[in-house]
């Protein structure tokens, strides 16, 4: 790895499991030190032991954002003291996963959870952050949205519902905050092989016959791209919205 980020600190939400754990360990090798985050403190403290095995410096915060401000508040309060008081790097990744339902199907209580856990939670501990970011005159912020944000596919309607939040919330917190040198945008994956997505197997297989690529993306392939957006690489990079999706989004 370059160094790319080094003496930088980030907060990555969600990031026990699935792509959160890629970026944390991407972020990591690029010299950041990084907040994991989540729910499981075994699986955090287990992310944090890899990031200090490969060289990398690393803490653990639990957060369930799913309860409400008083959860986000809290981890903004934990991640900075980890920290040292200051986050350069803050990486929304926290989402609620959901299995492909018809809309008239889906619960109300299960929708409830989704924009608390993939919407408000973003929102709430972006306004916490970003303006501190801004009062230092700089900083990253890198939502994960999906290419669910930017097309319609059937049964998706719920979880395409969120990650259209997350776009339009990038293009909103750009002209907010990118005059003050904090550069928010978005990074939109594909399918990619977690854990929990390989359960999908037959909803993949119809997207990924339409994708150029004609495979999904592996967790690392995103968080190389969440670097890049993270990093000076992308120092000219605001509101903008990177797929990683093998060509899908664009045929």
């Amino acid at each position: 790895m370059s160094g790319r980020l080094q003496g930088r600190t980030a907060l990555v939400t969600g990031s026990t499991g699935g792509i959160g754990v890629a970026v944390a360990r991407a972020l990591a090798a690029e010299g950041a030190f990084v907040v994991v985050s989540g729910r499981d403190a075994g699986r955090g403290e287990e992310v944090v032991r890899s990031i200090a095995g490969a060289g990398g410096q690393a803490a653990f915060v639990a957060a369930d954002l799913s309860k409400g401000a008083h959860a986000v508040e809290a981890l903004a309060a934990s991640a900075l003291a980890a920290a040292g008081g200051r986050l350069d790097i803050l990486v929304n990744n926290a989402a609620m996963l959901l299995t492909p339902t018809p809309t008239a199907e889906v619960p109300e209580d299960t929708i409830d959870a989704a924009l608390a856990t993939s919407v408000k939670s973003m929102f709430l501990l972006t306004g916490l952050l970003a303006p501190r970011m801004a009062a230092r005159g700089g900083g990253a912020v890198v939502n994960l949205g999906s290419i669910n944000g930017l097309v319609g596919m059937a049964h998706s309607a719920l979880y395409s519902m969120t990650k259209a939040a997350v776009h339009s919330l990038t293009k909103s917190w750009s002209a907010e905050y990118g005059p003050y040198g904090v550069r928010v945008n978005t990074l939109a994956p594909g399918p990619t092989l977690t854990e929990k997505v390989k359960g999908y197997k037959e909803h993949l297989e119809p997207i990924l016959a339409r994708a150029p690529s004609r495979r999904a993306s592996a967790p690392e392939e995103i968080a190389a791209a969440a670097v890049f957006l993270a990093s000076d690489d992308a120092a000219n990079v605001h509101g903008a919205t990177l797929t990683v999706d093998g060509g899908f989004s664009a045929v």
